[in-house]
């Protein structure tokens, strides 16, 4: 793949910011958009605009097609049995919530247990915490090898016969941790337990075949595969889904309503109350025609090359600390990492002035702060539309971060 040729393909990066190039490093947190999403979205709502399923008209049909045209995009993506197992939701966060809310509390009582690591993004914290309060089930966390790595011993000294759920992110968003959701999945499953995968930060960026990886449930969100904001992916396998029961209710998810009592539609549309997110399931379905057009392969190939080459340049510098893998083949494409005796934010604030854009704080990852023994960090975050040369001006970003602060102080 041509990164430069591709870059050119996202309107966004063809500008200046605070007189210099945009070097744009911070696609863990949002992904920018190519110019095919924004047609899509675009043409959407000049030329089809309506609400799907109730109309018959001509719009409404339209607009039906691109949803659910969506959806099946989604399927083949993933490799889910059927777009019955496909639902669509806000976002990773609410699909996780949802998969605690309606599974975790028909399944988990009291003495149970759910597994966690301490890598997980709050996402994948909070929900759990919410259930076991909720339920008296215990909370229990996967330990951490000392590169950042789950190791396969830790999980099946971890995984009882008590365990209910695991949920671990499949790719982690600080230290670009792969995880063997593989593995892990059928350790849980051979005790019991159901698997939950976050998928946040592996779905943009390398191919996820939930068949293959035999997860129970995958959460992903579009804006940070090149979709847009707002929507995002709940699979489920389907006789999970079946038992499930929905946590919004209203319009669209009904098939009779009484005075009393009320019936919901078959799946997958009785967990998608409301008017949904029309636009944004048309505009990640444009984004997962470009990622499929390019190549899930190529692109993790890409990020791989990048990383390795971020590891080199960055080690380099006096008083680099970078958290997470060593081996770049073990690791996504990002980079997380303290520069001795400047705090992470005002790293980020003169690689602003340079046109760099990264991340500092810390992460949504509170607890693996703590586990690492610090506050915040920086990162530098890769997609398919950087290059070699926006890894240079980073590290010459750095060493002017680093000349300046030892001037001042």
């Amino acid at each position: 793949m041509n990164a430069k040729e591709i870059r050119k393909l996202f309107p966004i990066l063809d500008q200046e910011v605070n007189g210099h190039k945009l070097v744009y490093l911070d696609s863990a947190a949002t992904s920018q958009k190519p110019i095919q999403v924004i047609e899509a979205i675009d043409n959407y709502y000049r030329q089809y605009n309506s609400n799907v399923h109730r109309g018959v008209h001509t719009l409404g049909t339209r607009a039906t097609d691109g949803y659910e045209g969506a959806r099946e995009k989604v399927r083949k993506f993933i490799n889910a049995s059927s777009t019955e197992e496909v639902v669509f939701t806000r976002g990773t966060t609410t699909s996780i919530n949802t998969i605690a809310v309606s599974y975790g509390r028909e399944n988990v009582k009291e003495g149970d247990e759910i597994v966690i690591s301490y890598m997980e993004h709050h996402s994948n914290i909070i929900p759990w915490q919410q259930l076991a309060k909720h339920t008296g089930a215990t909370l229990k966390y996967l330990p951490l090898q000392e590169d950042g790595t789950i190791s396969l011993e830790d999980v099946r000294k971890t995984i009882t016969s008590n365990t209910k759920i695991v949920s671990i992110m499949h790719v982690s968003n600080v230290l670009g941790t792969m995880n063997p959701i593989k593995d892990i999945a059928k350790i849980a499953h051979e005790n019991g337990a159901v698997m939950v995968v976050d998928g946040a930060q592996s779905a943009p960026h390398l191919k996820v075949d939930v068949q293959d990886l035999d997860c129970d449930f995958l959460a992903f969100s579009g804006h940070k595969m090149g979709g847009p904001t707002g929507i995002g992916v709940m699979y489920g396998k389907k006789h999970h889904l079946e038992k499930m029961e929905p946590v919004e209710f209203g319009g669209e998810m009904i098939d009779f309503v009484g005075l009393q009592e009320s019936t919901w539609k078959e799946l997958p549309w009785k967990f998608e109350g409301g008017t949904p997110i029309i636009a944004g399931a048309i505009g990640l379905g444009a984004a997962i025609d470009f990622l499929q057009e390019i190549g899930l392969d190529e692109i993790e190939k890409h990020e791989h090359k990048l990383a390795a080459y971020a590891l080199e340049r960055m080690s380099e510098i006096e008083g680099m600390t970078i958290y997470g893998p060593k081996n770049p083949q073990n690791r996504a494409g990002l980079i997380t990492f303290n520069l001795a005796d400047v705090h992470p934010h005002d790293v980020a604030t003169v690689l602003d002035a340079e046109g760099i854009a990264v991340r500092a704080g810390h992460h949504c990852a509170q607890p693996l702060m703590k586990w690492l023994d610090v506050s915040s960090t920086a990162r530098a975050s890769f997609y398919l539309y950087n290059t070699e040369e926006d890894i240079d001006s980073l590290v010459n970003g750095l060493v002017k971060t680093k000349e300046y602060f030892s001037n001042v102080f």
